[in-house]
């Protein structure tokens, strides 16, 4: 299975509904630090919020986004579990997959092959989640 694919399933398995963040920002950490990233948890009242920069030079490129969703709704108009991943047909659903969980795997797994690829790079990479 693809990274990036993988991730997304990982992410949006867990319910983050508003303001919960069910362990995505940890999950994400965890991705990150070992490619060089410093991550710090910048807590807002009860929503938690991740600002992880790798390298302190410009110019520096951010990726924003959230891993937070709205409440899924009335299960009986879900196909399936909305925090149950499920691909039909090639097409990777649940609550999140659209709105962001399956762009921030992107972001993610571009960092790591960008590090990868190119470990001296100049400038740095930020990422801002919410």
């Amino acid at each position: 299975m693809d990274d990036t694919l993988a991730l997304a399933i990982e992410l949006i398995s867990k319910p983050s509904v508003t303001p919960k963040d069910e362990g995505c920002q940890a999950l994400l950490t965890s991705r990150l630090t070992p490619i060089g990233f410093n991550c710090e948890d910048m807590p807002f009242g009860d929503v938690s919020n991740l600002w992880a920069r790798r390298g302190s030079d410009t110019p520096l490129l951010v990726f924003a986004g959230h891993t937070d969703v709205v409440p899924p709704g009335p299960l009986d108009a879900w196909k399936t579990p909305p925090f149950e991943p499920t691909i039909e047909e090639g097409v990777l659903t649940g609550r999140g997959t659209a709105d962001m969980k399956s762009s921030i795997a992107a972001m993610i797994t571009a960092c790591e092959r960008f590090v990868a690829d190119h470990p001296n790079h100049k400038g740095s990479i930020g990422l801002l989640i919410t």
